[in-house]
């Protein structure tokens, strides 16, 4: 009988649930974690130390960073160590206010194995994408198999080319599961895969629900100003997927000549769920009052296409989207250079409060969360990057102390900060 094989990842049902921020060094630094992404063996000197973004009900197993990143307690770290010493290695890590021994697992085995005609399906990045590092990598791979024969004697490890996975062999599972450790979520990766995505059929209940969910939407616009009735669609999809495959933004006028851009489509509900969701149960606004004569080719709808992209992409994103504020950075390709930074980033901050824009709207399959995303001039970036979670809350209350509050600009003074030199 041949090998099963699951994707670990994280169980994210428990509303209760904690989340960890990323990994910081003894001198309070986040540490750049790519090391442990690599599928390979890797070495970090000094002491690790993981904040509590958002407290909750601490949990045996937990991702960080991209949320690809595991965070165990010593009960998950001991089957690691068992059953694949040679697939994994763990850095002591110490979790704020927590006295239990926890580690970071970094998974130092990469197998070529994806199976691309049984996975439902598969993209990869092209030369046209602007990625040329990543070309031939997977850019997004959707109900995904592998191939057992080609894994080998690996035990635990990411395969080739999509290395946001965690796979398990099942005795590794079911060693977990023993344990009774929380947070854990399996998937089985082997065994016969599902229809082609473009293949399913759409059920008719998932048809009226986002039938639904789309005039609740639309609605809601609506009652924010001016509603361009055309939305703006990519010619040529790409990007990580949305919930309904579809990417969407709506362009909607209002008073004092600004304008506001939001996704349309994050909280459509899951394609081959016939239950109602609202998806990802967010959708993205950013706005400004400075004159956009192109909205199409506008860094403002840039900006909002790529904070979208990590949202779809990155699950930990989406929760801490949806539970507070955070800070992140994009690509500052083809940004007004006033927001570019000197690696080609830019910062934005998302989820700050609104006195002209409602934090929420109904549809019938639940409550969505509207996100703020305002751009961050590259010295108050690097001030939140300074001083932490303490430079944060003092730039949105600087923010709202000066009534700009969510507005992005990309010609304007940065705010007077209290410890900047």
């Amino acid at each position: 009988m041949a090998q099963r094989y699951f994707e670990l990842t994280e169980d994210m049902t428990s509303p209760a649930r904690w989340l960890l921020g990323d990994p910081l060094d003894e001198q309070g630094n986040e540490v750049r974690t790519r090391q442990f992404m690599s599928g390979e063996l890797t070495r970090f000197d000094g002491r690790l130390q993981v904040p509590i973004y958002h407290p909750g009900t601490s949990l045996d197993f937990t991702r960080v960073d991209p949320g690809a990143i595991p965070v165990v307690t010593e009960k998950v770290a001991r089957v690691l160590a068992e059953l694949a010493p040679g697939d994994v290695q763990l850095f002591r890590v110490e979790v704020e206010s927590r006295p239990e021994s926890y580690f970071l697992v970094n998974v130092a085995r990469l197998v070529k194995c994806i199976d691309d005609e049984a996975s439902a399906e598969v993209l990869y990045w092209k030369p046209e994408d602007g990625r040329p590092e990543k070309v031939g990598q997977y850019r997004d791979v959707y109900g995904m198999r592998i191939d057992p024969s080609k894994v080998g004697d690996a035990k635990v490890f990411r395969p080739w080319g999509w290395r946001v996975a965690l796979i398990v062999a099942e005795n590794v599972k079911e060693a977990l599961e023993r344990t009774g450790a929380t947070g854990l979520e399996f998937r089985e990766v082997t065994g016969p895969g599902r229809q082609r995505v473009e293949q399913q059929p759409l059920p008719r209940s998932h048809a009226d629900w986002l039938r639904q969910v789309d005039a609740a939407r639309e609605a809601f616009w609506r009652t924010l100003g001016e509603l361009e009735e055309t939305a703006i669609v990519p010619i040529v999809p790409g990007g990580p997927a949305w919930p309904g495959h579809r990417h969407a933004w709506r362009v909607i006028h209002r008073t004092g000549r600004r304008l506001l851009l939001v996704t349309d489509g994050l909280s459509d509900p899951f394609v081959g769920h016939e239950a109602p969701s609202v998806g990802f149960g967010l959708e993205l606004a950013i706005e400004t009052d400075e004159p956009v004569k192109d909205v199409q080719g506008s860094w403002v709808l840039l900006v909002l296409q790529r904070v979208a992209n990590e949202v779809a992409e990155h699950e930990r994103v989406r929760k801490a989207a949806l539970t507070g504020q955070l800070t992140m950075e994009v690509s500052g390709k083809g940004m007004p250079k006033s927001l570019v930074t000197q690696d080609g980033r830019v910062g934005v901050l998302l989820g700050l409060t609104s006195s002209t824009l409602p934090q929420r709207l109904d549809t019938p399959a639940g409550e969505v969360r509207l996100v703020t995303v305002k751009t961050l001039l590259p010295s108050e970036l690097a001030y939140r990057i300074q001083h932490g979670k303490e430079g944060r809350e003092e730039l949105v209350q600087c923010f709202v102390d000066s009534g700009e509050e969510h507005l992005s600009r990309a010609k304007r003074r940065a705010v007077k900060l209290s410890r900047a030199k």
